[in-house]
Parts: structure tokens; sequence; C-alpha cells
């Protein structure tokens, strides 16, 4: 038995469609009143229950060989109070109830982020240290840090065999957070291009993260290790946008501004933001700025390397194929 955590979001449901087209048993853990419409197409069996919540965790637990722990506080704004709770107490949760129900293989979904904020030109492999340059409102980050030394934590003491997934931004079918406001910008021409446009993009297709996963899980040699699930090949953020556009029917997108001035227009808006104890996030964000314009890369050479992953859906199939889901089942 496989349980996933987070798996009514993004890269869990991912995760939960790969092992189904295995054919392994999936138990999918759900909070009450979820929206479990597509994943009970999946045949999966359903546990009830939260990663905040232990005792639902070590029911959840029970029978499991295999745990992917993909839930978490989603997004870079919200007080850290969310963040604390959910990812960083659910993981403890989730790391206690795995080693009270004898689960063999914990795979924990981090990310690239925990790297810290590397801006220059560089290559960062598995080999860095986490926590570069985090700044103090940087909850999205910190808390994955913390979240991964717990998990590190455990796998030190010999609790449970452990596997830590850094993947970079994701996109695919079911995002609800990101594509939206993507394909609303890129059709009213109110996207931009930070900077020159030439840097290499971290994205990754969600299909492609889960299949890595699944396949770090099955392997000894990857107990204890890292791998940066961080692209799917190299596409610079001028031809990512231009892919999008193409496939929306839209002009593309030619209208560029310096990233140190999105950078600091993120940062007035984020302390604006704080200020005035907004719940709405600020239409910039450093994090969002640093996503898209940063000429830092995030090599994924070591993941290709042990576990022979690669991209089986590649940008010029998983971009249309995440407008069409979301032109078929958000806009209609």
């Amino acid at each position: 038995m496989n349980l996933v955590t987070g798996a009514t979001g993004l890269l869990g449901s991912h995760i939960v469609e790969q092992l189904r087209k295995r054919n392994m048993p999936v138990r999918a853990l759900v909070r009450p009143g979820s929206d479990r419409h597509w994943l009970e197409t999946q045949g999966v069996e359903f546990a009830e229950g939260d990663i905040t919540d232990p005792r639902s965790l070590r029911q959840a637990c029970e029978g499991c060989e295999v745990v992917y722990h993909s839930a978490a506080k989603v997004g870079d704004w919200g007080p850290w109070e969310d963040f604390q709770r959910i990812t960083i107490d659910g993981t403890r949760n989730l790391v206690d109830a795995c080693t009270a129900a004898g689960v063999r293989r914990l795979v924990h979904i981090s990310s690239i982020s925990a790297y810290g904020y590397h801006t220059r030109d560089c290559v960062i492999d598995e080999r860095y240290e986490l926590g570069y340059k985090v700044y103090r409102w940087a909850y999205y980050t910190r808390s994955k840090i913390e979240a991964e030394r717990i998990v590190w934590d455990a796998h030190r003491h010999g609790r449970l065999e452990v596997t830590v997934a850094r993947p970079a931004w994701i996109y695919g079918e079911r995002d609800r957070t990101t594509i939206a406001r993507l394909v609303h910008m890129i059709r009213a021409g109110k996207a931009r291009i930070l900077g020159r446009g030439d840097n290499r993009l971290n994205v990754v297709y969600a299909g492609n993260i889960a299949e890595g996963c699944i396949t770090a899980a099955g392997l000894e040699k990857a107990d204890g290790q890292a791998y940066n699930f961080s692209n799917d090949g190299e596409i610079t953020q001028q031809q990512y946008f231009d892919l999008w556009a193409r496939t929306l029917g839209a002009p593309p997108v030619k209208t560029h501004v310096p990233y140190r001035a999105a950078y600091l227009a993120g940062f007035l808006l984020e302390c604006l933001g704080h200020l005035t104890a907004s719940q709405k996030p600020p239409f910039v964000t450093r994090y969002a700025v640093w996503l898209m314009g940063r000429r830092s890369y995030f090599s994924a050479d070591k993941a290709r390397r042990e576990l022979g992953w690669k991209a089986t859906t590649t940008y010029e199939v998983g971009v249309p194929r995440t407008i069409r889901w979301y032109e078929e089942q958000v806009e209609k």
C-alpha cells in the first residue's frame, strides 16, 4: 500500500495517477469535505484525516510500505503560524506515524527553494547547503527547510528510510493556483519578461516528478538521498512564455522589466501587505520574481544519473496538455 498526502493537490494527484498506472494500490489522505471527484476515478482507498491530526495519520499509515508526503502549506504568502502548523508540525506528525506503523520508505517532497536564494549565474546541485540568504518573510522556504531537517533527523536515527525530492516550479493538470493567473496575464497582454529573458528556467511537469519519486521509492540506493527534479530539459524564460502564448493563440510576450526593479517592487508590496495584515498576496513578491528571473540554475543530473530519470512529458507536450485541461475543466 502506498499512502499519498496532498493527494488532492497538483503533485500529489500526479503521484496517485502514476502509481495507479502501474497498478499499485493507493491510499489517499483526504480532509473531510475535500473535493474527491478526480480521485474517485482512480480507484483509490480513502483515509480521512489531516497532517495536523496525529491520530488520523497513525490510522492512515497502517499497512503502508511507502508514504509520499506532498502535503504542505502552498504559496509564498500567509501567516507563519500556518506554515508552522501544516508544513513543519505536519511533517513531524507524519514521521512519527510512519515510525509507529513500520513504514519502509518516506518520500518527502521538499523544494529547490530550500537551497535559498542564489541569484548569480551558477549551477546548483544536491551538494549545496540549504538556506542561503533566506530573508525574513520567506515563510514557504523556511518551512521547507525545517521540514527537511525533521525527516533527515529521523533517517539519521534509523527510524525509517528517507528519500527527499526537491522539485522546481511545477505545472500540469489539476493546478488550481497559478495557471488561471498566468493564462489571464498572457491573454490580457499583462505578462512581463524579467530581465533579458535568456535565463534558463527551472520548470517541470508534475507527472515527470511523480515518475522520479516512484522510481526512487523502489531503489535501495535512493535511501538517504536527495534529488533535484528541477527541469525537463533546457528552456529559457522567453521560450517558456512564447510556448504558452503560442498555445493560447495570444501575442508573444515582448515587454521586459528589469529584474532588480521587479524585486524591489516585490519587497515594497510585501512590506505594505505585512503592514496592513493583508490576507491577499501582493501582486508581485520577491519569491515570484526570483522564481522567474534568477540566473542561477538547478541541476537534475543526479536524478538522471542515479535514477535514470528523464522527461517523458516534454514542454511541447505538457504545456498544451495543461492548457487544454484548464480550458475544459476550469473555464467551462
